[in-house]
């Protein structure tokens, strides 16, 4: 499976790689500072998964693309350290 970390994401690339997944940055590739639509047409492209927590661009350009994408926001990030560390560590 291929991601490809919007820039706000850049810094948990480590992370996903760690974890076994093919990942890429939007800088890696070339794109930071791109427009939203080179962004998601390269996603679509080169069959990566887009990581990104912009609800409008690059979303809509992936729908109409059809291309696989997944919208990520903070408070998800937060849930999932807290399930992380409940499981872990109980309570």
């Amino acid at each position: 499976m291929k991601l490809l970390l919007d820039e706000m994401f850049t810094g948990y690339k480590d992370h996903f790689e760690i974890l076994g997944y093919d990942v890429q940055t939007v800088e890696d590739v070339g794109l930071k500072g791109s427009e939203d639509m080179k962004v998601a047409k390269y996603a679509y492209d080169n069959d990566f998964i887009l990581i990104t927590e912009d609800k409008k661009k690059p979303v809509d350009f992936m729908k109409i693309l059809q291309g696989k994408y997944i919208l990520v926001d903070a408070s998800m990030i937060v849930k999932m350290i807290d399930n992380a560390v409940k499981e872990k560590y109980g309570k």
